[in-house]
């Protein structure tokens, strides 16, 4: 049975290969200081840096620079970009590139006014926002988070050996997003496969929960074919804008908070993969890809009539002749056949991981009870084993 939920996402988008153009639109619904969050610097690269600072400089805006992000970005990046905004003043946040970006941006914007230490009240006791909050924006340049429409923001703790994810409410969430899919072409394809993944498992931790048949689980398996077939394609020919274009647009979908409706939702694969990437730095995608099977195979039994669906409806295995359990095995076959087709990381030992690590990550791996199986301690440990 659906159960009872509420549905409400503010975030507007903006999407296309004319999308930028909107930025006029939005820039003087805010105030006049602006500060501008990028990463390493390739923004600059494909000239959208010099693009996004004309449009912010005609619109009146005095730009203060947060470049430097990193793919995982740390509680030392936070708090100094919260410095940087309180020392200008600062009205909005406009994260230009990837996830991370969006991540940082809405940690920033929870914490700028905040007179607790952001890291103890957000990501350690999980509190919500009692401040006034800083308005973010993003131009998206790398697809696979989800963050240009929701609230959830990644920070990583390499001194306490964690990195955590907060979901924060509506008022949290981006007012507008820019979605531009040629913006990601020029992505390295490690860089690429990795965001797929992620997008992926994204509907795979809301579509492995609950047995009742719902609209949510009919939406996800669509979303997850339609990534399935563009992969292939982007991988092929990484410039094919229909591909690119259609995995941008089920990143967003992915996790923007609709198809969870309804559903208890799992997340054990991002939780251990996100203790692995504390340990290592490694990719968020890769990461996930390298504990997703283990994972899978370990809590298959509990869950066999969802893996048996996914298996037909994903991966058109054919049941007649066989058991439940042969065909969710076929099905997680064929997941596994995909992976290795896009180049992902299948053990996390290709990340870096050790075997003197695997405690420490075990440690640092939060157990929820939304998925088929309350996994233990021991029964985390040998997930990463078999992950090695």
């Amino acid at each position: 049975m659906l159960g009872n939920f509420s549905y409400h996402n503010p975030t507007k988008l903006y999407f296309g290969d004319e999308s930028l153009k909107y930025l006029n639109e939005e820039l003087p619904k805010y105030g006049k200081t602006v500060q501008l969050i990028y990463g390493g610097g390739s923004i600059k690269k494909i000239g959208l840096y010099d693009e996004i600072i004309a449009i912010l400089k005609a619109n009146g805006k005095t730009i203060v620079e947060d470049a430097g992000v990193m793919p995982n970005p740390t509680v030392e990046k936070l708090n100094e970009g919260v410095r940087l905004a309180r020392k200008n003043k600062v009205d909005f946040l406009l994260a230009v590139g990837g996830g991370s970006c969006c991540d940082y941006a809405k940690a920033v914007s929870v914490s700028v006014h905040c007179d607790d230490d952001p890291w103890e009240k957000y990501y350690i006791r999980f509190e919500e926002p009692e401040c006034e909050i800083v308005p973010v924006g993003c131009v998206l340049t790398m697809t696979g988070t989800g963050s240009e429409m929701n609230g959830g923001s990644v920070i990583t703790n390499h001194e306490q050996k964690l990195k955590i994810g907060h979901v924060f409410g509506d008022n949290v969430m981006p007012k507008f997003s820019i979605l531009n899919p040629k913006y990601t072409i020029s992505l390295p394809k490690r860089q690429m496969v990795a965001g797929i993944y992620d997008i992926f498992n994204h509907i795979c931790e809301q579509y492995f929960s609950g047995e009742d048949d719902n609209t949510s689980d009919y939406i996800a398996e669509a979303l997850m074919k339609s990534v399935v077939h563009s992969s292939l394609i982007a991988v092929e020919n990484p410039n094919d804008y229909e591909a690119r274009s259609n995995i941008m647009w089920a990143a967003t979908w992915a996790l923007n908070t609709l198809i969870s409706r309804g559903k208890t939702t799992d997340w054990m694969v991002h939780m251990l993969g996100q203790s692995v990437g504390a340990y290592t730095d490694a990719t968020h995608g890769m990461t996930l890809a390298a504990v997703s099977l283990p994972y899978y195979r370990t809590i298959m039994h509990f869950g066999l009539k969802k893996f048996k669906r996914f298996a037909e409806e994903v991966w058109c295995v054919c049941s007649e002749g066989k058991t439940d359990e042969e065909v969710a095995n076929e099905g997680l076959a064929a997941m596994e056949s995909w992976m290795k087709k896009l180049g992902l990381a299948m053990t996390i030992s290709e990340l870096g991981a050790t075997e003197d690590m695997i405690e420490g990550i075990a440690e640092g791996t939060f157990i929820l009870d939304g998925g088929y199986k309350v996994l233990t301690k021991e029964e985390i440990i040998d997930i990463l084993k078999q992950s090695m």
